[in-house]
């Protein structure tokens, strides 16, 4: 029972949004012939990391502030039900988030090995991915109950995570080489778009128990239609420039990632329905995940190909 609470509290289903970015990243470099293994695994680690730790910061803090209660329709939270200690989830986030800055550090030194001499940019990346992960529910201004997490995910799951992947691999020639910056900083926004969507559709569930906590996230402040409105728009966009990324290269391979939009069909629907027990939604958000994860996969198959 116990393990289970801890499997079920890191909220695995989350990972592709902090993988997604990553692996992307990878596929840019490899194309380019600046593939670097250790680079890449330590970008993967610390994101996966940074997301375990916000995950456990969240079931903490949103306990804490009264987020989560009986009416909650997500998933069992382990802080709220009991069935783990909340200090033991606290400490557990502060000593993934600790693990995370421990395999930060390197990236830094292999930035600067490479010879470049920003370095820090990526420590500060990973400075505030940390901060931002626990803030999102911690101090006294949760960034999350202000509104702002849709705009985190999309800078932090998108743009940031893909171009920060690039560039430890290949910092001598990223500002340089527009076939690396440029294409990391598209692939970034449709990453961030689709994990945003994730967010969204997690907030949208959440509306009814989020407004009663003072939890202002963009789905209270813009109501269920608003919510269902950015989810849509979301997908769209992402989307469109995948036709302007084949458009711009002339590759047909670079449709192939349009495939993984057909997947978005079933969560779209559920999104637009109204449902009287919001737990309907529940599977929308492991389909918008699985989306995120297709397309990841076709993006980085195109890239190569």
């Amino acid at each position: 029972m116990r393990a289970r609470a801890w499997v079920s509290t890191l909220r695995l289903r989350t990972l592709p949004a902090a993988a997604a970015p990553v692996a992307v990243g990878g596929a840019l470099a490899a194309a380019r012939d600046a593939f670097h293994p250790a680079a890449w695994a330590a970008a993967l680690a610390g994101a996966l990391l940074i997301q375990v730790g916000t995950n456990l910061a969240n079931d903490y803090y949103d306990f804490r502030k009264g987020a989560d209660t009986p009416e909650r329709v997500g998933p069992r939270r382990a802080s709220a039900s009991g069935d783990l200690a909340p200090q033991a989830v606290r400490d557990a986030a502060y000593a993934t988030f600790a693990l995370a800055a421990a395999v930060g550090v390197y990236l830094p030194a292999r930035v600067h090995q490479a010879g470049h001499p920003l370095g820090w940019p990526i420590l500060l990346v990973g400075v505030l991915g940390i901060l931002f992960g626990l803030l999102y529910t911690a101090g006294p201004r949760p960034l999350g109950y202000a509104g702002l997490g849709d705009l985190l995910v999309l800078l932090f799951f998108g743009p940031i995570a893909v171009m920060g992947t690039v560039f430890v691999q290949a910092p001598e020639d990223f500002w340089s080489d527009a076939g690396l910056s440029m294409p990391a900083l598209f692939t970034g926004l449709q990453a961030g778009f689709l994990a945003t969507a994730i967010l969204v559709v997690n907030n949208l569930r959440d509306r009814v128990t989020d407004e009663r906590a003072g939890k202002r996230t963009l789905a209270v402040r813009w109501g269920d239609r608003g919510a269902r409105l950015e989810y849509t728009v979301l997908l769209g966009l992402a989307a469109i420039l995948q036709v302007l990324s084949f458009a711009r290269h002339g590759n047909p391979w670079h449709l192939l990632p349009l495939l993984a939009f057909a997947a978005a069909v079933p969560p779209l629907r559920l999104v637009w329905r109204e449902h009287a027990d919001r737990a309907r939604l529940n599977p929308a958000l492991g389909q918008t995940a699985l989306v995120l994860l297709l397309w990841a996969v076709l993006e980085s198959a195109a890239v190569l190909l």
